[in-house]
């Protein structure tokens, strides 16, 4: 049996508060993975009244919280206490980090010892940052060495983004299907999956399931029955969540 998980910003609270309760009840999903939005400790009510199980994402780099910049530890740290307090009062698996942008491995791993959270779980990045930073900015954790350094220092669980393989593979001229199993032997406690509609570029664009040209009956094939598994494709919708209802019955047909 797999988890299959409904990814929103604390923010869309009130936009899919009605969708959310029914597509659970109807067991369309089994959990909602939260990206907890700085300064918006507020919303952590509202999300209780759910009784959702849940999983927290930390910020990332656009929203000022980069791991791998020293300079920036005094400001994660803060912004860690908020991912933390999320956590901690909805109860989460897990806390998902990216590793940050420039910087280093090692400083990722340090401000990641320093947080000590034992719920951590690290995600696998393109080579290259964002597409509106251009091409000479690069993501901490674009490799399996990097992850599996990562996991190895610091004791935390690993989350396979298969689009994100897929573009730090095309940067480094990779297959792209065997760099995603690459990192799949280092065995995630849990997967994001996207489509995209260009399989040949560096940067994901979250597309709908079905909707690009992953071949997705590979993708679906590394996955091991019992795994948890968040659809992280785009909202089309201010107030519905008829596209990701429409992703869940395409993954349906794999898995």
């Amino acid at each position: 049996m797999y988890h299959k998980g409904l990814k929103l910003h604390s923010t869309n609270v009130d936009n899919y508060c009605v969708e959310i309760k029914k597509l659970y009840e109807q067991r369309i999903f089994d959990y909602i993975e939260l990206f907890a939005i700085p300064n918006n400790l507020e919303t952590i009510e509202k999300w209780k009244k759910f009784d959702i199980p849940y999983i927290i994402h930390a910020p990332y780099f656009s929203y000022g919280f980069n791991l791998a910049d020293k300079e920036k530890y005094l400001q994660n740290s803060k912004t860690y206490k908020e991912v933390k307090q999320f956590a901690d009062e909805l109860n989460a698996k897990y806390i998902i980090f990216h590793g940050g942008v420039d910087g280093c491995v090692d400083e990722t791993i340090r401000q990641l010892n320093l947080f000590n959270e034992q719920r951590a779980l690290i995600e696998n990045k393109p080579y290259v940052a964002y597409e509106y930073l251009g091409e000479d900015h690069f993501c901490i954790g674009y490799c399996p060495e990097e992850i599996a350094k990562i996991k190895q220092e610091t004791g935390c669980g690993f989350v396979l983004d298969f689009g994100h393989a897929i573009c730090s593979a095309n940067s480094q001229k990779k297959d792209i299907y065997n760099y995603c199993n690459e990192f799949n032997l280092l065995k995630p406690e849990m997967y994001h999956l996207t489509d995209s509609k260009d399989i040949t570029s560096q940067y994901d664009d979250h597309s709908h399931l079905g909707k690009g040209s992953m071949n997705l009956e590979i993708i679906t094939k590394m996955i091991a029955d019992n795994s948890i598994i968040t659809i992280e494709t785009k909202k089309d919708y201010p107030n519905s969540l008829k596209d990701f209802v429409e992703d869940i019955v395409v993954l349906n047909k794999y898995i």
